[in-house]
Formats: C-alpha cells, sequence, structure tokens
C-alpha cells in the first residue's frame, strides 16, 4: 500500500510551556543515531512516559524493541504533567454507569485501582529514585456538586468495593483545614516525578536490550506481516508491530470522533515552611467538569493546576499563562489560606481528553499492526500504565474483551 505520510510538525516546545520542577538536574537517557536499516519485534515511537512505560514492559517480556525519539526523550508532554497518579478518572463512576452500565462502569474503574497499584510495584521492585509516594485523594465538592452529588458517588464506589470515606463539612475542616462542604477521601493513589520516573523506566529498558534511536519518522508502510517505517535518515526500520506513543500529537491516519485536545496551566510554589501544608500531602481535585487541582512535593512545595480551556495554539496558550497563573494563586489562597504563595515555577501543557474519560488504546482500525495510546485526560500516567500492559498482549496476538472500552474508533457515548 502507499506509504502514509506523517504529520509530526509538532516539536516538544509546542507541547509546552513555561518550565517545571521536574528532572532534578539530571539528563535524559542517550539516543544513538540510525546509522543502518534495522528490523525489531517492536518499534515504539516516542519516549516519553507511554513509550518508557510500554518498552520496559516489552523489553521484560523478552521482546525486541526499539524506542524512536526525534528529540531528548520525555521532554515533550511529559515534562508537562503533574504526575497526580490517581485511580480515580475524570468521569465519575455515576457518569461512567450513565454510559455504559454499573457492572462495565465498576470493572473500569477497579482496573484503574490495579493500574496504580501495578505502578508502585513496578517503581518498587526496579528501586530507582523518582520520588514516587503512595498517596490518598480528596475529592472536594465544588459549584454545583454538593454533598449530595458526593454522597451518590461515594454509595456507587461502596457498591463497587472501591475504597474511600464521606467526609462532612465538619470532619473534612477538622481534619484537612478545608473549608468545602464535603469530599471523598480514597487511598491508593500516589505522586512522582514524571522526569524521573520516565527516564528511569526508560533507563532499565536499555539494560534489558531496548535500542533508543533518534530519529524523526516520516512515513509508514503498513503490509500484511510488518510495518516498515520511513526516517528523516537514509535507514529504515521493519517492525512486527509499531507502537504510536506521541501523546495527542498523532499521525493523521489516526482519528476518533470522540477526542479533542486542551490546555492546562500549573504553578509550583517556593518551598512551604515546616507544617504548613495540609496533613498528609493528600492529592486534592475538585468535583466539578473544569476543576482545580493540588499536591505537594517531596522538597515541600505546592503544586496546584486548572484553568483548562481549548487553546491549541501553542503561542496562544504561552501569552495566557501571566493571567492563568495569577488565578491559580488565588484559587491556591482560598483553598488553603496557610500557604505561602509566591510562585517559583509556572508551566502550561497540552493534553488529549475524550468524552467518557476514558483513554485511547488499541488497534489502528484496519491495521491490526499499528497500535495507538493517548486521549488520557487527567489520568495520564495511570493510564500509560495500563496501556503497555494492553499493548504487550495485543503485540503477542492476545484479545480480551475489555480491551474494546477503549478502542479508538469508539463511538461516544453521548450520542
Amino acid at each position: 500500500m502507499p506509504p502514509m505520510l506523517d504529520s509530526f510538525d509538532t516539536v516538544q516546545a509546542d507541547l509546552h510551556g513555561g518550565r517545571a520542577p521536574w528532572g532534578g538536574g539530571l539528563r535524559p537517557p542517550r539516543n544513538a543515531s540510525l546509522s543502518q536499516s534495522i528490523k525489531t519485534d517492536v518499534l515504539v515511537v516516542g519516549g516519553g512516559i507511554t513509550g518508557s512505560l510500554a518498552a520496559q514492559h516489552l523489553a521484560t517480556r523478552g521482546v525486541d524493541v526499539t524506542v524512536v525519539d526525534r528529540e531528548q526523550p520525555g521532554l515533550g508532554s511529559t515534562a508537562a504533567s503533574t504526575a497526580m497518579l490517581q485511580w480515580e478518572i475524570d468521569c465519575t463512576l455515576g457518569e461512567l454507569t450513565g454510559f455504559y452500565g454499573f457492572d462495565r462502569a465498576a470493572q473500569l474503574y477497579r482496573r484503574s485501582v490495579a493500574a496504580v497499584q501495578g505502578l508502585a510495584g513496578l517503581v518498587g521492585g526496579l528501586g530507582f529514585e523518582c520520588a514516587f509516594r503512595p498517596r490518598s485523594t480528596l475529592y472536594i465538592s465544588a459549584g454545583e456538586a454538593g454533598p449530595s452529588a458526593l454522597r451518590d458517588e461515594h454509595l456507587l464506589r461502596q457498591r463497587a468495593g472501591l475504597p474511600g470515606l464521606l467526609l462532612d463539612h465538619k470532619d473534612l475542616l477538622s481534619r484537612f483545614s478545608i473549608d468545602r462542604a464535603a469530599a471523598i477521601l480514597s487511598p491508593g493513589s500516589a505522586d512522582a516525578d514524571p522526569l524521573l520516573l520516565s527516564w528511569g523506566l526508560l533507563r532499565d529498558a536499555q539494560v534489558r536490550g531496548a535500542r533508543l534511536v533518534d530519529a524523526m519518522v516520516t512515513a509508514y508502510h503498513d503490509a500484511p506481516g510488518s510495518v516498515t517505517v520511513e526516517t528523516d535518515s537514509h535507514f529504515v526500520i521493519e517492525a512486527r508491530h509499531v507502537i504510536l506513543a506521541t501523546g495527542y500529537v498523532m499521525p493523521d491516519f489516526v482519528r476518533s470522533e470522540i477526542h479533542r485536545t486542551a490546555s492546562s496551566w500549573a504553578i509550583a510554589t517556593v518551598p512551604q515552611q515546616p507544617g504548613t501544608l495540609w496533613p498528609g500531602g493528600e492529592l486534592i481535585w475538585e468535583a466539578s467538569e473544569t476543576y482545580n487541582y493540588a499536591r505537594t512535593t517531596a522538597d515541600g512545595r505546592i503544586i496546584i493546576g486548572g484553568g483548562d480551556d481549548d487553546t491549541i495554539d501553542p503561542a496562544a496558550r504561552d501569552r495566557k499563562m501571566p493571567e492563568k497563573s495569577e488565578k491559580l494563586v488565588e484559587d491556591l489562597v482560598k483553598l488553603w489560606p496557610a500557604a505561602n504563595p509566591v510562585i517559583d515555577f509556572s508551566w502550561s501543557g497540552a493534553f488529549g481528553e475524550t468524552d467518557d474519560g476514558l483513554p485511547l488504546i488499541g488497534a489502528v482500525p484496519g491495521m491490526p499492526r499499528m497500535l495507538a495510546a493517548y486521549g488520557y485526560g487527567g489520568n495520564g500516567i495511570t493510564f500509560s500504565f495500563m496501556a503497555s500492559r494492553i499493548l504487550a498482549e495485543l503485540c503477542a496476538g492476545h484479545r480480551e474483551g475489555w480491551f474494546d472500552a477503549f478502542a479508538i474508533d469508539r463511538p461516544s457515548p453521548k450520542g
């Protein structure tokens, strides 16, 4: 079949603006120039968190895997993540139940819980430093989502066997000094430094034999037994399967009617004085469609993000940064009056989201050897872990019914 020309004219600088507090001053893993045409079992396009998780998992399984990235790994969308590794999904269990029925929705939530647990076990087993910390979450009332809405959600979660405790205003104020009408406190989430996490996984994959190649993909030739990938050099890469781990910047032939791109903004404060952070460093997020989210860091900063809108032009997104940062400072002071709101870092990033809050993971329609993972919404790293396991099974020829919940060509549940 004729080559399918790619549209990778978006560079890392287009995926985020400003500066985030990640990486610890370390350098990303080194990639090598493509000096000859090669064959590989699986080619992973993109060296961010999704590509790193996929490569590490495949290499652990003894698969010959090659990662190709035209820039420094991890410095695209991964660098803009706030790395709140939650099992709670952007669409509540109640909303997902309305879309797909309770049994299906509960299964998806339980899979998300298992994904965070699996990621924690992986990081603990590998032992590299990425500031990974188990955290609980506080899902706090906001806007029209008051105590009754949170009570209904909590009852559904109890029915699904999900962990959590409903807090009324008095409990929330006395335990956390947060002045909101209600909240759901849930264990089982985590936070981390997303760059150190991604780089640690990629280095482990390299130790296990994965190749990291510096090249830009320019075209794909999909054939019955393999995919041949053209690059910006004279050389090509032939693979049994290709995993597109390029975030929301997918080739033109990857389409979904339920996916859209948007932007989010975040700030990190200066380190706070001892004893001035909320007690357990819980991940805080609001029960509203466009919500703020907040976390602490290992060095005592507060990160707060939000202000999401449909801006997709990088220059327009960057122009909004002063205004968005000022609003985030105001929101932080309202949420946590004890904070020192002086900004040390401010940044923005593009992200993809879907109508049902679920990721797009699986084969590109009509191209069974071309696999993709994107559309993560607020669950980037959690869904990246899930994608790494699903895509490995698909590469091995295994099919399981629940994968259909993430099909790239699924229709919108909103009709």
